[in-house]
């Protein structure tokens, strides 16, 4: 119980470090790993099942999300071998110029070895990257689905790699894994059973880490995998999103364990920490790789610099990768070391860059060259408004309610704006007038802003830092309506506020003043009061953005 009480202060007082130092938390976290493995900290049982716990979760998860049509899409499975093989093309002529002037423990390697080394290092951390775009609300955003389809399949090619290593085939009873497909006719109408509250969360943990993890491992194939398939074959269901929700805590916490790990792979010296640090000069040689390959697809300049830029980092099965290198005989055992650290310092690196990440994008994307819009991916083209007069960003429930709010008893011309290709479909069906576009991209507000007439943007997306860079990109293409935002917590309310937002409510609070009115409204049908609202879905719909957004009250 000590070394655990030492492991959990450790991390707290790195993530509350790290978040003084306005950095992300998992920077922390790594420097706590570092800390505890240089102080000769005792080993924790179950540290290492915890954190693969966490990790077996986040794949899951990714599976819910995932439309496994789109690894077919050329901008994912071309991006993905292209950048594969300039990576370890880029990685071999560093170590070998590295080689060349003497560097200890490059100098003595095989080529083989170095191309080991190279292709370790090709691979972008499924974790780090699902993180990032989590906190961005950015998973469902193109450039978001394009790189989790390139860290699906460089996940294949590290299964394939880890399979031909070992020796063994997988087992002639992995064929039997084809079941799961009608299988998963069962696990639907299981799961229609279970209702919202633990049994599901206890359902999708069962699913991701029995029938996913435990049934791949056992015939021979990564148990990670197994938790992505099965995610994929569950994904239609209508909870699919909720059940994700429901899981993010309980896998945010397992997940702390993986980053302090990653610090526990042995005490680390001099030369192996220079390795590591002059390793981290291939990052950017692999942001411009993952850009130009992208842009190359027809994607915009913005948004395949955001994709490199998300992808800029090593990742944790190169850390596999090396170990079964060195544990074959074709590396030093001293590898494991120095891409661990590696791993570890691109985290941090990483972490801070993408915290400006989209504002960085737009700055870097002056280096490639302008595409006129009609030779763009389709689902990349820039979008006009038209002639409305507001504008709704997010349309979840909360979004959903205040459009029809604006369009039906207001009687103002709306306009949804939402990235998730099946939440669009759905509410085009539902007769609502929806782009599909990014609303944290300035070149969007920028369309918006010639469009002329927009008197009032509403900020309903379910993540306070996608709502909070939307405002920022607002302001930055000389938005001049009124501002509405919702947020979860104060001090999210706070922010929001002093970043200029007109009017912010509190999505919990205005929720519990919405239902005093109907609560008095029934027991008080005399007394007048606030005109009744719409019977809303859920208590998230409770919440009336629109009293301070009157027409009257709009400029113009």
């Amino acid at each position: 119980m000590a070394a655990a009480a030492l492991y959990l202060g450790a991390a707290v007082v790195g993530g509350l470090l790290a978040v003084l130092l306005r950095l992300p938390p998992l920077v922390g976290f790594l420097a706590a790993g570092f800390a505890l493995g240089a102080g000769g900290a005792p080993e924790l049982p179950y540290l290492e099942a915890i954190a693969d716990f966490g990790v077996v979760l986040l794949l899951f998860a990714i599976g819910l999300k995932l439309d496994v049509r789109t690894l077919l899409r050329r901008e994912i499975w071309l991006t993905s071998v292209v950048h594969m093989v300039l990576s370890v093309a880029m990685a071999l002529g560093f170590l070998g110029l590295l080689t060349v002037v003497g560097f200890g423990l490059v100098a003595d390697e095989s080529f083989g070895a170095l191309a080991l080394v190279g292709f370790a290092l090709s691979f972008s951390s499924t974790v780090f990257v699902v993180k990032v775009l989590d906190d961005r609300s950015d998973t469902t955003s193109l450039y978001g689905r394009i790189a989790i389809g390139v860290l699906v399949m460089q996940d294949v090619a590290a299964v394939v790699f880890l399979s031909m290593s070992s020796g063994e085939a997988p087992s002639p009873w992995a064929l039997l894994l084809f079941l799961l497909i009608p299988g998963s006719w069962m696990l639907h109408r299981i799961w229609n059973r279970v209702g919202h509250g633990e049994l599901q969360a206890l359902f999708g943990v069962f699913v991701a880490v029995v029938l996913g993890y435990g049934l791949f491992e056992l015939v021979g194939i990564d148990g990670d995998v197994g938790a992505l398939v099965v995610g994929v074959l569950l994904a239609s269901h209508p909870q699919a999103g909720e059940l994700s929700r429901s899981l993010m805590t309980f896998k945010d916490l397992m997940l702390v364990a993986f980053f302090v790990q990653i610090g526990l792979h042995g005490t680390p010296h001099l030369l192996e920490v220079s390795l590591a640090l002059l390793l981290l000069l291939l990052l950017p040689f692999q942001v411009a790789a993952y850009a130009v390959v992208l842009w190359f697809m027809r994607l915009r300049r913005r948004t395949s610099f955001l994709g490199g830029l998300v992808l800029s980092n090593y990742s944790e099965f190169g850390i596999i990768v090396v170990a079964v290198g060195a544990s074959s005989g074709l590396l030093e055992e001293q590898w494991v070391v120095v891409v661990s650290l590696a791993v570890a310092f691109s985290f941090g690196l990483s972490a801070i860059v993408n915290r400006r990440g989209v504002e960085l994008a737009t700055r870097l994307s002056r280096l490639l060259p302008v595409r006129d819009s009609d030779r763009l991916h389709p689902e990349d083209r820039l979008v006009d408004i038209g002639d409305a007069d507001a504008l709704v960003l997010g349309l979840g429930r909360v979004g959903a309610s205040t459009y029809s709010r604006l369009r039906d008893e207001y009687g103002l011309s709306v306009v949804g704006v939402e990235h998730d290709r099946t939440r669009v479909v759905a509410l085009e069906d539902e007769g609502y007038e929806v782009v599909r576009a990014d609303a944290t991209d300035l070149e969007f507000w920028t369309r918006v802003q010639r469009a002329g007439r927009v008197k009032v943007a509403v900020l309903a997306m379910p993540f306070h830092n996608a709502n909070l860079i939307a405002l920022t990109r607002l302001q930055a293409a000389g938005f001049t309506g009124r501002v509405a935002a919702v947020a979860r917590y104060d001090d999210d309310v706070a922010e929001l506020e002093r970043h200029g937002a007109d009017a912010v409510f509190h999505l919990y609070g205005s929720a519990g003043f919405a239902l005093a009115d109907h609560a008095a409204e029934v027991l008080l049908p005399g007394r007048s009061g606030p005109p009744p609202a719409h019977p809303p879905a859920s208590p998230g719909d409770e919440l009336d953005v629109l009293d301070p957004l009157k027409p009257r009250d709009l400029p113009g």
